[in-house]
């Protein structure tokens, strides 16, 4: 195939090399899982994509639409909606399908080599699951001791939804998580399990015991943790 002209286009009539064009630009792709994934204000986006500055997603933002593969939406002065056109929506299969393989294929180490604790949390958030306490308001803090000052992050939960925040809430914490982000993040993405990361003293539960016993079921997990790995291949006897 030719390289990539100055105009930042292939110079071709593949299908492959136009979806390309579009698609595979930097963060492109995660722009896209963001969206798909139900994020549609600006800053909703900014918080699933902490290390792209705020232009670079604009930019970003304003190529899909002139694409066709997003519609923005005025909600009122200064407040915008980014929805998925029926274009957009289509590439869905293509998202999932590109993290799972790479939730299948590419080693964990160099997977867990890049901890972003404010996506992980941001994460946890949309995928949680209230359903699995009773309805009441239930707030859970998260610290990650290696973190400057022992970070921590608040999940209040209750029927409505799911808030995440960076500021004390001013609730009373039912559960305290303590953890390290390595184990938190490989529990989230399937690769290790809460009662391991817990016997194994990476990860700690305090407070409520409803809370801590539904744990397990609470984490939705990743929508990538399902993705398996293949069976190692055993080298044939000689």
């Amino acid at each position: 195939m030719s390289e990539r002209t100055e105009s930042g286009t292939y110079g071709q009539f593949c299908p492959v090399a136009m979806a390309a064009e579009i698609f595979c630009s930097r963060w492109t792709a995660l722009v896209l899982r963001e969206l798909l994934c139900g994020s549609t204000r600006f800053s909703d986006l900014r918080r699933g994509l902490p290390r792209m500055s705020p232009s670079l997603l604009s930019k970003r933002l304003k190529e899909l639409e002139d694409a066709g593969v997003i519609k923005a939406h005025a909600r009122g002065p200064g407040t915008v909606d980014y929805r998925l056109t029926p274009a957009g929506e289509d590439l869905r299969d293509v998202v999932m399908s590109l993290g799972a393989w790479g939730q299948r294929w590419i080693e964990s180490s160099l997977s867990l080599k890049n901890l972003d604790p404010s996506l992980l949390m941001w994460d946890m958030r949309r995928n949680l699951r209230p359903a699995a306490l009773p309805e009441r308001r239930w707030t859970v803090e998260f610290t990650y001791p290696e973190l400057t000052a022992g970070r921590s992050w608040w999940l209040v939960i209750d029927r409505d939804g799911v808030d995440l925040c960076k500021v004390e809430p001013g609730f009373d914490v039912d559960l305290y998580v303590r953890a390290s982000l390595r184990a938190m993040t490989s529990v989230w993405m399937g690769l290790s399990t809460l009662k391991a990361e817990i016997d194994a003293d990476r990860i700690a539960l305090t407070g409520d015991k409803t809370v801590a016993g539904a744990m397990h079921r609470l984490l939705g997990l990743s929508v990538f943790a399902k993705a398996r790995r293949p069976e190692p291949v055993l080298a044939a006897a000689s």
